[in-house]
């Protein structure tokens, strides 16, 4: 008997102390809101002629620029590492503003994600420069589009229209670096899975709360 509760505290006391402190402080918080109350879109039409918003949606919102084709393996890296896994979710999006005149190239992008998934929750938007700038300024993040209208960045806006993201030591993380995998499959996968506990725990209080009524 001593010896199983030795080889316990020895053994398996420590897996499950590093399990419980590995899955981060993230995971017991609500993420922080950065910009709150975000405008939605303006009249802007997608791919389907369909208008997109960002009410009473999750989404993730990414700036294509101009040079979707020289930058689509962002679009593979975000498809593989967030959107396969959730899609199904009937409360998501994945919405891309693109400058008016990329169409054609945005269509090549969703075919080619298409031919291995469902691709339903894909939005590709369509606007002019000068309203995708004055879009993202009222976003008010510390980064900035590059000359081509774009960033390789992707944010979380949540169903109020609140732009979400990390607290650091230095301040906030903003969005997430669709050229770099590791970081969609550590930190923003992370930071996405807040925001469906916090949305799912809410479900669950509405629920039980309407059963007592």
């Amino acid at each position: 008997m001593k010896k199983n509760i030795v080889l316990f505290v020895l053994f398996v006391l420590p897996i499950v102390a590093y399990l419980f402190f590995a899955s981060g402080v993230n995971s017991f918080t609500k993420l922080p809101v950065i910009t709150p109350k975000v405008a939605d879109f303006g009249n802007w039409k997608s791919l389907k002629n369909e208008k997109v918003s960002l009410n009473s949606k999750i989404t993730i919102l990414g700036f294509s620029g101009t040079n979707l084709l020289r930058n689509r393996g962002n679009y593979f890296n975000l498809n593989a590492k967030i959107y396969q896994r959730y899609h199904s979710f009937k409360d998501l999006q994945f919405v891309v503003v693109c400058p008016l005149g990329t169409e054609a190239d945005a269509q090549k992008i969703v075919d080619a994600l298409g031919a291995t998934t469902d691709v339903s929750q894909w939005h590709f938007v369509f606007t002019t420069t000068e309203e995708i700038q004055s879009f993202y300024k009222q976003l008010k993040l510390v980064g900035k589009l590059d000359q081509d209208f774009g960033t390789p960045n992707v944010y979380i806006v949540d169903k109020e229209r609140n732009l979400r993201g990390r607290k650091e030591k230095k301040g906030y993380k903003e969005g997430y670096n669709t050229f770099h995998p590791s970081e969609l499959s550590n930190e923003m996968l992370d930071d996405f899975k807040v925001i469906l506990y916090e949305y799912r725990a809410a479900l669950k209080k509405n629920h039980n709360a309407s059963k007592k009524l």
